[in-house]
């Protein structure tokens, strides 16, 4: 949670030219290095469920900034199909107009899935972001109406800031937020969905609010995008979650924890979450899209994401 929570506080604080880049200050390497090779991992997927691998472009969100067509050839060549994107400095789309942007990606073999988006209700000192910055509170049908232009199935609540979830009448009121986007999207031919974070599970005022959101949000409206690493380091299992709630979480993040005490972030198959056990529970969860994050890497993050989609393969196939 702290990685995102400091790449948007940093971000809000930047100007309009650079929106949203982020500024991780964990002592990691940073992500300008472009020159990782794929040999070895790409070609088309072949998991034994015939779905597509995914990634959430927020792993290479700072390639994306220099090269955005060149980060993303490298990305298909790797092998990945789907797509959810994270604005950058440029916006939602990275500076294209939805459709452009779609269609660049569909034309090199990947399709967008999903994109990531904010309430819009956090402090200014958290994320000053610009007026003209599009969230759930300003701007929801545009947001609504540039997804449906792309043809994306999924518009995502990626996060809340602390200040947004201090209390449950404020998650009560990201609910009746979640079912307006619910309905916004629906009428659009779209769904909507909520990412969670580790905090959703802790005890607030004598009630977990992730048991709430799934409560009192319309199920026809909103879907869960569910952060597998997130829900397992939170003491959670994911598997429990499918059976207690089933068909509701059509979307994963496939992030793995590794095995030291500060369970940080690793590259999928190199940690300690049994992905396969997972996965032969995707009918029961509703799973149609997953997609692997990193919110750090320890070097290049096409080093990292190349590691990721040949070892969830192996575990699939």
């Amino acid at each position: 949670m702290q990685n995102r929570r400091n790449f948007f506080k940093a971000a809000g604080a930047l100007a309009l030219g650079s929106l949203l880049l982020p500024a991780c200050a964990d002592g990691t390497t940073s992500q300008a290095d472009t020159t990782a090779s794929a040999e070895g991992v790409g070609g088309p997927n072949t998991t034994s469920r015939d779905l597509s691998v995914g990634l959430q472009l927020f792993t290479v969100r700072e390639l994306l900034e220099q090269d955005l067509q060149g980060t993303l050839q490298k990305i298909a060549a790797l092998g990945y199909k789907d797509l959810e994107s994270a604005a950058g400095s440029k916006g939602h789309y990275y500076g294209m107009k939805p459709k452009e942007f779609a269609t660049m990606v569909e034309d090199m073999g990947m399709k967008l899935r999903s994109s990531h988006v904010l309430p819009g209700t956090q402090l200014p000192t958290e994320a000053p972001l610009p007026p003209e910055f599009l969230t759930l509170t300003n701007g929801l049908q545009q947001l609504v109406d540039m997804a449906a232009e792309t043809g994306q199935s999924y518009l995502t609540c990626a996060y809340l800031f602390p200040s947004e979830h201090e209390t449950l009448d404020q998650y009560r009121r990201h609910i009746e937020l979640f079912n307006r986007a619910g309905e916004a999207c629906k009428k659009a031919g779209l769904s909507f969905a909520y990412h969670n974070h580790d905090f959703e599970f802790e005890t607030l005022e004598g009630q977990r609010p992730y048991d709430l959101i799934l409560a009192e949000t319309d199920k026809d409206l909103v879907e869960m995008e569910l952060d597998l690493y997130w829900a397992t380091k939170s003491g959670n299992d994911p598997v429990a979650l499918f059976e207690q709630h089933p068909g509701r979480f059509p979307m994963w993040h496939v992030k793995d924890m590794d095995r030291t005490e500060k369970q940080f972030f690793t590259e999928v198959g190199n940690g300690s979450i049994d992905f396969k056990r997972i996965f032969d529970k995707a009918e029961l969860a509703g799973m149609k899209y997953y997609f692997v994050e990193q919110d750090v890497t320890p070097g290049n993050p096409m080093d990292s994401i190349a590691t990721s989609y040949k070892n969830l393969v192996n575990v699939l196939s």
